[in-house]
């Protein structure tokens, strides 16, 4: 599986949505987007999951992998 990867802990927050769903409309079907955060996502996955029938909610994945660094990986259908 082909995996993008954003890191979004240097970029201001009014502008990480708008940057997510753009790189992840360019993705292929069975292509996914890894996510590098300061913070959990779960906003992102409800946004996701109600506005994006392509992305695969059941397979979304977070990882705290420190204080604050979060790990999403958004799989698209």
């Amino acid at each position: 599986m082909t995996e993008r990867k954003l890191d979004l802990r240097d970029v201001p927050p009014p502008e990480r949505h708008p940057k997510i769903f753009e790189t992840f409309e360019g993705l292929d079907g069975g292509e996914r987007l890894t996510l590098v955060n300061d913070h959990d996502p779960k906003p992102l996955y409800y946004q996701m999951e109600a506005e994006v029938p392509e992305s695969d909610p059941d397979a979304y994945e977070v990882e705290r992998v420190g204080p604050n660094e979060f790990v999403a990986t958004i799989p698209k259908k």
